[in-house]
């Protein structure tokens, strides 16, 4: 036993938590594997190794790499305007105040360039950061940002009519902006979004189980959408949090969220998360040039940018982290929030909403992972309901931390069922 497993039960028995699987790997040694609980609490089949789960933002950082592929290709520039392949989003107006009337706007400075998409400095944003008419009207006129019936065009030419919350370049602002760097890539490639990424990352890096959608074949091992009713109890949904993702997807959608629609496992992500540790390579298969990575990984924001960032208004970045392309980069391991990653200078990570995270440390060439179905609604988390995940997170990492410390730590895989 790791004492991940320990630490997995006695959340799972605390009813703080369905189910959840983790895995720590570092170079040259196996995997330490720990599963727990459930991955349905209608069937109650177990979570297992292989158990798909639903990686909501954890799809930013491989919708990047994407994008970078296409960028050694020299099929966009950083500083050129998205508008040359997003006509759409050609003539965008930014608000006066993001919280104020939509009418309140002035033209946009200068266009959103592809540089922007990939660092949130685009001035996009998601509507449920605000209280303001931006709010209501993103939800209005786009739908839900998962599962959602409107095709890419029409959800273009729809974004395009929306202010902007800020000057694009101005400041690091968590949104859109990897949504629409997916149907970039889609456009440049000449096929759909999940197409482009099986051609660019899944097949090259052996990842099976990643995709949109999960084929029939595997649906025994997809973990089931799971909740908290209002008085915090767990519950089977037959939604996501704001209805952004179905517990069945229509056969004829055709939307792909580069942002957050990508279901994964941990072998998956872990054959991923190695790019981090190998400066771009897998195994000797090549995805990233080296000088390319080092662009991915490295904070592209100005200290003003970092002080200003926010998410449900508290800072995004602590002092110890800096913001690459896709990734948070640690750059004071004393500082580092672990949410966002905490190891040697230059470890990289991002979480999903749903209950992953990840983090690759390429100092101890070592990759954490933590997946899990905690799907919570901002009511919900106002109300302290369901964010026990974040701290089974929290002590995951400083098990895990542990184990990478040990170059000797055993192979431990077990599976506990409550």
């Amino acid at each position: 036993m790791s004492g991940v497993a320990e630490m997995l039960e006695e959340v799972v028995a605390s009813r703080s938590l369905a189910g959840a699987a983790t895995l720590v790997w570092r170079e040259g040694q196996p995997a330490a594997v720990a599963t727990a609980g459930r991955r349905d609490l209608q069937s109650r089949q177990p979570v297992e190794r292989d158990t798909i789960f639903r990686i909501a933002s954890m799809t930013k950082p491989v919708t990047t790499v994407a994008a970078l592929t296409l960028l050694e290709e020299g099929r966009f520039a950083l500083a050129d305007p998205i508008a040359d392949v997003v006509p759409e989003l050609a003539h965008m107006r930014v608000l006066r105040d993001p919280e104020g009337p939509l009418d309140a706007s002035d033209p946009a400075a200068r266009p959103i360039t592809f540089g922007d998409l990939l660092t949130h400095a685009s001035g996009l944003t998601y509507g449920e950061f605000h209280r303001g008419p931006i709010a209501e009207a993103l939800a209005a006129q786009l739908g839900p940002t998962i599962d959602n019936a409107l095709g890419v065009d029409e959800w273009l030419r729809r974004l395009g009519q929306l202010p902007l919350i800020d000057q694009p370049g101005a400041g690091f602002h968590y949104g859109l902006s990897t949504d629409v760097l997916g149907f970039v890539i889609a456009r440049l490639d000449g096929l759909p979004l999940g197409e482009a990424l099986r051609r660019r990352v899944f097949e090259p890096l052996g990842m099976r189980d990643t995709g949109f959608t999960v084929p029939s074949a595997n649906r025994d091992r997809r973990a089931g959408l799971c909740g908290f009713d209002d008085d915090g109890k767990l519950t089977a949904l037959a939604a996501t949090p704001g209805a952004h993702a179905l517990a069945e997807r229509p056969a004829d959608m055709t939307f792909e969220s580069g942002g957050q629609g990508l279901w994964s496992t941990l072998d998956d992500y872990l054959a991923f998360a190695r790019l981090f540790i190998g400066a771009g390579s897998v195994d000797h298969v090549r995805v990233l040039r080296p000088e390319t990575f080092a662009l991915m990984t490295t904070n592209q924001l100005t200290p003003a940018q970092r002080a200003a960032a926010r998410m449900f208004m508290r800072p995004i970045f602590a002092t110890g982290h800096g913001y690459g392309m896709g990734v948070a980069v640690v750059t004071d391991p004393a500082q580092a929030d672990p949410m966002r990653g905490r190891g040697h200078v230059g470890t990289v990570g991002w979480p999903g909403a749903y209950g992953g995270w990840w983090q690759a440390d390429p100092g101890d060439r070592s990759v954490l992972i933590f997946l899990s179905h905690n799907m919570v609604e901002l009511s919900q988390m106002r109300q302290g309901i369901g964010l026990d995940v974040w701290q089974a997170i929290a002590g995951f990492h400083a098990i895990a931390s542990k184990i990478t410390k040990d170059a000797a730590a055993p192979t431990t895989s077990t599976t506990i069922t409550t």
